[in-house]
């Protein structure tokens, strides 16, 4: 079964300094009906002005993945972390016990990424930051970004939490299967494509999500150039 969220039902705050849109209930953004997809529990699409940012903050027994679309975010945490993640790389943290951290864009330009915050299988581990270089350039099949599963280590970043994420840029006129472990969520950062399952299709235009459960694979068709990511989780 597959659910479309057009780009416009999102939840939108506009802070100046941060254009925010929500997918499920997010700060003052409340959606009885749009509170988690299992446990997935935050996507935000950001565009954060240059020079501003995120002041230093608390989390705790989270796993939050930063997927930069454009620009680059300056981290800085508690434990000693410090690092910057660029368009087309990924970072990852456990916050665990607990962790404070910060999020900057210190560059000259506004910077779009996706905030994704996924609930964890294990409480009040050490927390933990990391950060991963991704291909940029466009291909035919998404993938592998992120992984709770052991036998992913070496080709991903690590959470938590039995869940995949995959996620890049794909040409046009691609098609391709996408195999689903648990249920999905599926993004469109730019262009367009079809989703097909059975007899049904979804097209998702920049910025629309969409919820897929009970199937274990569907069909992605790129109808332009597009980045797309799949969060896998259960």
């Amino acid at each position: 079964m597959m659910k479309h969220i057009p780009y416009q039902q999102l939840g939108k705050a506009d802070h100046g300094w941060l254009k925010a849109n929500h997918h499920f209930s997010f700060a003052n953004y409340y959606n009885p009906e749009r509170i988690s997809f299992g446990t997935l529990r935050v996507i935000n699409d950001d565009w954060i002005q240059a020079g501003t940012g995120f002041a230093p903050h608390p989390h705790s027994n989270m796993e939050i993945i930063t997927y930069v679309r454009s620009g680059e975010i300056t981290h800085e945490d508690n434990t000693g972390n410090k690092g910057i993640t660029k368009s087309g790389e990924v970072q990852v943290m456990s916050a665990g016990s607990g962790i404070v951290h910060s999020e900057h864009n210190h560059g000259k330009a506004p910077i779009t990424l996706y905030q994704i915050w996924i609930e964890t299988n294990k409480l009040n581990v050490a927390p933990r930051w990391e950060a991963k270089t991704f291909p940029t350039e466009f291909s035919t099949q998404l993938p592998l970004l992120v992984s709770g599963n052991p036998e992913d280590k070496d080709n991903s970043l690590f959470i938590y939490q039995n869940a995949r994420i995959f996620g890049g840029k794909i040409k046009q006129g691609s098609v391709f299967n996408q195999s689903i472990t648990h249920q999905a969520y599926m993004l469109a950062s730019f262009g367009s494509f079809e989703i097909r399952e059975n007899e049904k299709n979804i097209t998702m235009q920049q910025g629309d999500g969409a919820e897929i459960t009970e199937s274990k694979v569907v069909t992605i068709h790129a109808l332009t150039d597009c980045e797309i990511l799949v969060i896998d989780a259960p």
